[in-house]
């Protein structure tokens, strides 16, 4: 193999995208039959299995590669029209970025106001948990993300952005009936307050205190809303992790009582993005590490 076909590339992105064949090729003005046979002419050519043939359809690994590639290229193409002044007149460039639930309701979205005017910039965010959002690199849905991994990713730069402090709290009330014998005991039975079935903070945190033996209670809340979780842990459902630029005001007013104060868990983030001489990009990732700056430290 010596290139890569760009209307085939270009076929194989839309078949993603649009999630069937049909609708590939309603987007692309050709008939199904004409889909079908580009995508077959790339698989031939790469030696490789590019989708599983589901519905919708799936990149397998190789075919990640191929469409982080025609994503990438789309966005070269149109930063050089940009430049050339190509663009049609007050046409914005779409940035797709991966963020965590905590760092989108602290210190993210400010970040985004400071991006310079121009080039004009239109952001989509998609919100997964830190320890998944660098999936989303690989997979080329999007060009940059919030993670806690510092290996970067294959095609992609990797800056440190600052530390997510977080602290085991609950409300005083909370802490009276459930919480008042040895703390490593009480927490595998007192009732938690989760994000989601993958969020293992409060798990982490017990297993700390109990030198990596057992995890919290089975009596778990999953609430998947970083503002629903605070809210949450602040009405009494349960105890559990807060940030601690989230929750400031509360454990300032006694709403939250930390339960251990000297022993938070810090989560690194970094930022990491496409390796693009992209204006969009670079415009992107220096208010986000100057407004990192500023929150995290």
């Amino acid at each position: 193999m010596t290139d890569l076909p760009l209307d085939q590339v270009r076929t194989l992105l839309a078949v993603v995208d649009e999630g069937t064949f049909d609708a590939a090729a309603a987007a692309l003005h050709v008939t199904p039959s004409a889909v079908s046979q580009r995508v077959k002419a790339l698989e031939q050519r790469t030696g490789r299995v590019l989708l599983l043939r589901t519905k919708p359809v799936r990149p397998t690994e190789s075919g990640e590669i191929i469409v982080r590639f025609a994503r990438q290229l789309a966005r070269l193409e149109r930063d050089t029209r940009a430049e050339l002044g190509m663009s049609a007149e007050g046409e914005p460039t779409r940035v797709s970025v991966a963020v965590n639930a905590d760092s989108l309701a602290t210190w993210f979205l400010p970040a985004l106001t400071q991006v310079a005017p121009e080039p004009r910039l239109c952001f989509e965010l998609h919100r997964e948990d830190e320890t998944r959002t660098a999936e989303l690199l690989r997979e080329g849905l999007v060009m940059a993300a919030v993670t806690s991994a510092p290996d970067a990713v294959t095609g992609c730069s990797v800056r440190r952005l600052g530390t997510m402090r977080y602290l085991a709290a609950a409300t005083p009330g909370f802490v009276r009936r459930h919480l008042d014998g040895p703390l490593p005991d009480a927490l595998i039975h007192a009732s938690v307050v989760t994000f989601d079935r993958r969020d293992d903070l409060q798990d982490a945190f017990v297993r700390r205190l109990r030198r990596g033996a057992g995890g919290a209670s089975a009596v778990r809340h999953a609430v998947p809303t970083s503002e629903g979780f605070l809210d949450a842990v602040a009405a009494g459902l349960g105890w559990g992790m807060v940030p601690e630029i989230q929750a400031g005001g509360l454990l300032r007013s006694g709403r939250l009582v930390p339960l251990a104060p000297d022993l938070p868990l810090d989560v690194p983030l970094y930022w990491q993005q496409w390796k693009l001489d992209s204006p969009a990009l670079a415009a992107l990732a220096e208010a986000v590490a100057g407004a990192a700056a500023r929150a995290l430290g």
